[in-house]
């Protein structure tokens, strides 16, 4: 792929703060510290799809590796208002995220794509993919006839979403997942070798012990739990739902080139 501009990473920084994909981002600190709560409550809603045990059930220790590995405030009494998302850790994921796709990249191996977030992250999602499969990958083809959570599971663009009543939707069920995994396993298909992801899909493919990586808000912490874990390879901390989708089309940029996927044209 070719003819995308690349930023450099103070240009990639200076754009992630800009348009609020990283520094002040939109998610409120109260939004964060609920979903904190109760991940350490032990909500699964908020699992996205990992088995998190017993091991955090203090919401101070998840807002520790949210402080360290997403870059929001460690101040506990800090409880309303601005959060932020270090744009810094942002393009240190990134830089992560793109040495995972290189080796798969130079292994040829089979990934697949899946996103909770259409709105949003699909366009990213899908220019991964095509980066891929020109560099020798194959994009996994999802198996037909799939549903979960009272929806079907589609591919659209190769990437794997959530549809209902004719419209894309965003979930954070681990369910479409699962659905996928389970149905490539009963048509007797190797389970993929990486899945780049968000949400629950990412965490049920990191649970069920495939290689992924995935992008996370400041409001969902466990796949930055994940990561420290080591049961997710990288978690990329971001908003994940800004005003408008091209906003992500710099960093997929600075992701592709750092993957060795893209040159500027």
């Amino acid at each position: 792929m070719s003819g995308m501009p690349i930023p450099t990473r103070s240009e990639l920084i200076g754009h992630l703060v800009r348009t609020r994909i990283a520094g002040a981002v939109a998610t409120p600190r109260e939004n964060n510290l609920d979903h904190y709560r109760k991940l350490s409550n032990g909500d699964r809603r908020y699992w996205l799809g990992l088995e998190l045990g017993d091991r955090w059930t203090d919401e101070q220790d998840v807002l520790a590796v949210m402080a360290e590995r997403c870059g929001v405030s460690d101040d506990l009494n800090h409880r309303a208002g601005q959060d932020h998302i270090d744009p810094e850790l942002t393009a240190d994921a990134l830089d992560r995220m793109a040495n995972v796709l290189r080796k798969a990249a130079e292994s040829r191996q089979s990934v697949l794509f899946a996103t909770g977030h259409p709105g949003a992250l699909l366009e990213t999602h899908r220019m991964t993919a095509a980066a891929m499969r020109a560099a020798g990958c194959e994009v996994v083809r999802i198996p037909g006839g799939l549903t979960a959570d009272e929806g079907c599971v589609v591919q659209f663009a190769d990437v794997a979403v959530y549809e209902g009543g004719a419209t894309l939707w965003h979930t954070h069920s681990p369910h479409p997942m699962t659905a996928i995994l389970d149905g490539l396993l009963r048509e007797g298909r190797p389970l993929p070798d990486l899945v780049v992801a968000d949400h629950g899909w990412a965490g049920c493919a990191a649970q069920r012990g495939i290689d992924a990586v995935g992008y996370a808000d400041s409001n969902d912490p466990a796949l930055f739990l994940a990561e420290a874990e080591g049961t997710l390879q990288v978690a990329v901390p971001m908003d994940d739902h800004v005003v408008d989708p091209r906003f992500y089309e710099p960093m997929t940029a600075y992701l592709l080139a750092a993957a060795g996927l893209l040159t500027e044209g």
